[in-house]
């Protein structure tokens, strides 16, 4: 079935929020995202993934709790509407190394459910089983990166995060316990993860462990993450350069891929999910034929 997206206008925040926020990504007109809210525990991101976007505002900065945290996290939630769900974390992921020592993420989730939130999880990490008896008790679903199945690959660009091998077995621990899970195959990146067969091999892997759900898009560069990333690469940097400064597209202070090619990149993943009888949708690339999902995100698997 081909699904148009449902995009519900984000209302405006006329009361004063503390640390939970109305998602709207600089009101991208190429964000398909539902009306959600936002909430980060964390600022920074210790993972130091090579194609990070939230850098080039926040800077390569690891993992830090945000002060007071808890106490406005309660009030803010006397002021927001019950009916959406609440993400966390769309930029900083909320299991950094240090929250199996600070459980700031755990405490948040403690007072979510005991609140009847809806919640849904963006991870690469494998600490978020540790939390599963939580998410049991409250609509929930958790999207888990993974980028490739290759682990070398994934030690250079996501140098601090679990290995792929990790994420799958969280998987299989989160679907095992009846928690719905979704994969984002994110960013694919021309050159180094776009390999048509590799992708094939992790979304049939995917099926096989209960995911339920796709959402995938190409890398848009910023000047700092493609530095990064051709440091790491430094012979991809003339053919990264070329497509993306030379022949890019400027949108939104991102450099983006021209149209035709992300559809070139972005095709292996939406045909193998549908082949593996998955949901699937894309992430800030406004290719709506592409979507075959009731959300982009992951949030209507939150039964």
């Amino acid at each position: 079935m081909n699904y148009l997206p449902v995009i519900y206008v984000n209302m405006r925040n006329t009361i004063r929020l503390n640390v939970i926020t109305l998602f709207d990504p600089w009101k991208s007109p190429l964000c398909t995202c539902r009306s959600k809210y936002s909430l980060h525990p964390y600022t920074g991101c210790s993972h130091f993934c090579k194609y990070c976007y939230a850098t080039s505002y926040i800077g390569l900065k690891p993992s830090m709790p945000k002060k007071n945290f808890l106490n406005k996290l309660i009030r803010d939630l006397k002021r927001i509407d019950r009916n959406l769900v609440v993400e966390m974390s769309s930029s900083s992921d909320p299991y950094p190394p240090i929250e199996n020592t600070l459980l700031l993420t755990r405490r948040t989730l403690e007072i979510l459910v005991e609140h009847g939130i809806k919640i849904l999880i963006t991870t690469k990490s494998d600490i978020v089983v540790r939390d599963s008896d939580l998410l049991v008790k409250t609509p929930s679903s958790v999207m888990i990166t993974i980028t490739s199945l290759d682990e070398e690959l994934v030690y250079k660009i996501e140098p601090n995060a679990p290995p792929p091998s990790r994420r799958l077995n969280t998987i299989e621990k989160l679907v095992s316990r009846d928690i719905p899970v979704g994969v984002r195959i994110d960013p694919i990146i021309p050159g180094l993860n776009d390999d048509s067969k590799s992708i094939e091999e992790l979304i049939k892997e995917l099926s096989c462990i209960g995911v339920k759900h796709i959402v995938t898009s190409s890398y848009k560069a910023k000047w700092d993450s493609l530095r990064r990333l051709t440091n790491t690469f430094p012979d991809k940097k003339d053919y990264l350069y070329k497509l993306y400064v030379e022949n890019g597209v400027r949108i939104r202070n991102y450099f983006y891929l021209p149209v035709e090619l992300r559809k070139k990149l972005l095709k292996p993943v939406i045909e193998n999910a549908v082949k593996y009888g998955l949901t699937v949708a894309t992430c800030r690339e406004g290719l709506r034929e592409f979507f075959k999902a009731p959300s982009c995100d992951g949030q209507h698997l939150i039964k």
